[in-house]
């Protein structure tokens, strides 16, 4: 008997190969972009297997006897079983569940529809998935109607059981994903609610004439696959890239429209800001900045279409955190600006091994104060600008009297804490503009900006007497200490600073050989005892 291009059957057979033919699209889609998403090789072995389904699914519609429809029912179940199993794996590809990754974790999965696929080719023998096959009564073409058997109903247990999975996984990752994906998430709901639904319909008997309607389904939602491939990046742009290399990266990235909005995240964010939380996305990046920068808010830079970068420092629960903060256009495929990316490096370490050995390059390790080199290297910048602006900078150098007497009787560690104890009274008297350094082992260096001779003579005095009048207790002993002082003026600006330090020094040995525990001035090379007013 022949079947007439208008009859419901011959159109719902076209139907059913429309399906099967975009289904075969897909598979040759997905074979040569199979690299773009690990889990799209799970997606071609499921459009492969769902065009077998439908293929065969239109070859039984078209059979004219109970035996070619046994046959095409045997084909139909080389791809309908796997179905079901395959895209629940694709689903938990697409949100980064990466525990069944690969064949070997997988096949699992395949165990029952593996099973089905026997059942069905040896039903004859045993009837466990199809007690009873026979033809529907009262048709104009052969229509197959099935009692159903007990492996039958474990079978579309497990199928429904992958599906509602499916759905599931895809609602607890609803709002973990951004509305950037969310289209490409509905498409997948779709394709995988609208054959359930269908199936279930069928199993309830409420279908048309009693069909299958899962594979004209399929048709609808192979359309919405192909649509959806195109318009929003189906299974090329997804979350898992998002899961595995925006959520893995150690480095902050927020992402922000053109309105300073947030529009993402990654963990590493909310960890530097725990202000960052789903409910900050579309807030201004400026309202929770602040929260934790110990340096204000980060500037995107004047000129928007530039990349910018700078350093700030973080303190969050009591410790600080450097970080290197780099804002970075963000493009649309057509070139136009579409927000800006802030990726925050933790660069913590490294800037405290860098503030580490600019503390051993510039600090003495004894007194904590400038060591000799760094001492004359900022005292050369003063004095530049010194002569630039034309202001008065002096110099005092001190030396510890016998100082080689203190370490002979108590002994070096004594020494030591002489050193320190004369440095720690200085500190108190000098003013915050100064530098202060060792300049030898007992002699330290003064610069002091914007004074004069005269005043750097009433500072020495102040220091000589200090240090005089607080002796340094040790093992129950007072040990006086003094110091002798020598005070030069840089006056104009061919000096060098060598200079000036050597008419200093010139000055102190004068204190030393004038008694000790004194202050005299270098003036235009003339030596002179301070005199208080």
């Amino acid at each position: 008997m022949l079947m007439t291009m208008d009859t419901p059957i011959s159109q719902y057979i076209i139907f059913v190969v429309i399906s099967g033919v975009l289904n075969v699209l897909l598979a040759i889609y997905a074979y040569y972009n199979k690299n773009k998403f690990t889990g799209m090789k799970t997606f071609m072995w499921s459009t492969i297997l769902s065009a077998v389904y439908t293929f065969a699914f239109a070859f039984e519609l078209a059979s004219q006897s109970l035996n070619e429809i046994r046959f095409w029912l045997n084909i139909e179940y080389l791809g309908m079983p796997f179905i079901s199993p395959l895209s629940l794996l694709l689903i938990m590809h697409y949100v980064g569940i990466d525990k069944f990754n690969s064949f070997k974790k997988s096949w699992i999965f395949f165990i029952i529809p593996f099973i089905t696929l026997i059942m069905v080719t040896t039903n004859d023998y045993h009837h466990l998935f199809y007690k009873a096959l026979y033809l529907h009564p009262n048709t104009d073409t052969p229509m197959v109607d099935v009692v159903p058997g007990l492996w039958y109903y474990v079978h579309g247990s497990y199928t429904s059981g992958s599906m509602f999975a499916s759905l599931f996984i895809l609602y607890r990752y609803w709002r973990k994903t951004k509305s950037i994906y969310r289209k490409q998430m509905i498409t997948l709901a779709i394709g995988i609610a609208l054959p359930m639904l269908g199936a279930l319909s069928y199993v309830l008997g409420i279908t048309p004439l009693g069909m299958d309607p899962v594979p004209i389904l399929m048709c609808i939602t192979s359309t919405l696959y192909v649509t959806s491939i195109f318009s929003t990046s189906l299974l090329t742009v997804a979350p898992i890239a998002r899961e595995h290399i925006f959520e893995s990266m150690r480095d902050g990235v927020l992402v922000l429209n053109l309105e300073n909005q947030i529009m993402d995240f990654n963990g590493a964010a909310a960890k530097i800001i725990p202000a960052l939380t789903p409910e900050t996305i579309g807030q201004r990046l400026d309202h929770i900045w602040k929260r934790g920068a110990d340096t204000g808010a980060f500037s995107t830079g004047a000129d928007d279409t530039l990349d910018h970068e700078e350093e700030l420092k973080w303190v969050r629960g009591g410790e600080t955190f450097y970080y290197r903060i780099r804002s970075s256009k963000l493009l649309k495929p057509n070139g136009q600006l579409a927000g800006r990316t802030i990726v925050m490096i933790d660069v913590t370490e490294h800037t405290l091994l860098h503030h580490k050995l600019r503390h051993l390059a510039e600090i003495d390790g004894l007194t904590s104060i400038y060591n000799r080199t760094f001492f004359m290297e900022k005292s050369r910048e003063m004095l530049a600008a010194t002569h630039q602006n034309q202001t008065p900078l002096c110099f005092i150098l001190l030396d510890i009297d016998h100082f080689k007497q203190i370490n002979d009787r108590y002994g070096h560690s004594v020494g030591d804490f002489a050193l320190k104890h004369v440095v720690m009274i200085c500190q108190q008297f000098l003013p915050d503009r100064c530098l202060f350094g060792r300049y030898g082992g007992e002699e330290f260096a003064i610069s002091l900006p914007n004074t004069t001779l005269a005043q750097a003579g009433q500072a020495a005095e102040l220091l000589r007497s200090a240090i005089a009048g607080n002796p340094l207790y040790s093992a129950a002993k007072s040990i006086t200490i003094t110091a002798s002082f020598g005070v030069t003026q840089a006056r104009t600006a061919d000096i060098p600073l060598e200079a000036l330090l050597s008419e200093a020094d010139i000055a102190l040995y004068r204190s030393k050989n004038s008694g000790r525990n004194a202050v005299h001035l270098s003036n235009n090379g003339t030596i002179h005892a301070f005199q208080e007013n």
